[in-house]
């Protein structure tokens, strides 16, 4: 079976976006997501976004789960529908965390830099400043939700195994669905720079609603005001928390091609 896609990055962070899924059951789409992502057997991606309308998508995690909503990959989303002419310069897409609007800022060829509504990040006081239980010690961290999990640890340097931590956390009891994980050092009031271990996914070079979490939680633990340059292994993302909070930064188109796809039973 062949599978058309589109190969996308949101700085650094990249997806496989495809429509042509008609033939495939819903109940494969995981196992599809799996081998499609693989970066030896298949094409590679941290996702694989899949198309169900016009401005409707689906987000699975390279190990096949499904995830409610990537920052970086609805831009890539965004970006592609406007490359296509199925969109103007601002667009509307359907997620599994709602609709979210995003409008074009910049375009040169392929690549796009985007704007995006991520709504009001959810929070209650007591998992603010959470003392989190781990092999590695107890760690202060903030739990919130900004269309997905996010668990944000504030740290003085990156200079550790945050890898392995971020695993740890990922799977912790303490969050039954999983969670992604942020580790935040703040640079000064409007800077921080950001490593990531995402649900599903494992490290990963950026992330839009992991962003998202750390500049909230930099801000909510008065270390950091709007706007927030986040500097992640692949680049700048820019935040500003408005009366939600809105996500700049870039989407890039890369390739297209047919995955060769044997069937959910290999």
């Amino acid at each position: 079976m062949n599978v058309a896609f589109t190969k996308a990055h949101g700085a650094g962070n990249d997806f496989l976006l495809t429509r042509e899924l008609e033939a495939v059951p819903e109940a494969d789409w995981p196992v599809l997501a799996r081998a499609i992502c693989d970066r030896h057997r298949g094409v590679g991606a941290d996702g694989l976004i899949v198309f169900t309308g016009p401005a409707r998508i689906r987000l699975f995690n390279s190990d096949g789960s499904e995830a409610e909503l990537s920052g970086n990959g609805t831009r890539c989303a965004a970006a592609l529908l406007i490359a296509e002419g199925h969109a103007g310069e601002s667009v509307e897409i359907e997620t599994g965390a709602g609709v979210k609007r995003l409008r074009m800022l910049e375009r040169a060829g392929n690549r796009f830099r985007l704007e995006m509504g991520m709504g009001r990040p959810r929070y209650s006081a007591e998992d603010l400043n959470y003392a989190l239980e781990t092999s590695m010690g107890t760690w202060p961290v903030n739990i919130l939700d900004v269309g997905n999990p996010q668990c944000a640890v504030l740290v003085d340097d990156l200079d550790f195994d945050w890898r392995s931590l971020g695993r740890e956390i990922e799977s912790h009891p303490r969050f039954p669905r999983r969670t992604n994980v942020s580790f935040v050092r703040v640079l000064d009031s409007h800077t921080v720079e950001v490593r990531f271990y995402e649900r599903g996914a494992g490290p990963t070079m950026s992330s839009g609603t992991g962003s998202t979490g750390a500049m909230a939680a930099a801000i909510l633990a008065g270390r950091a005001e709007s706007p927030v340059r986040v500097i992640t292994e692949a680049g700048e993302l820019e935040l500003e928390w408005r009366d939600e909070i809105v996500l700049r930064g870039p989407a890039e188109i890369t390739a297209r091609g047919e995955y060769y796809w044997r069937g959910s039973s290999d």
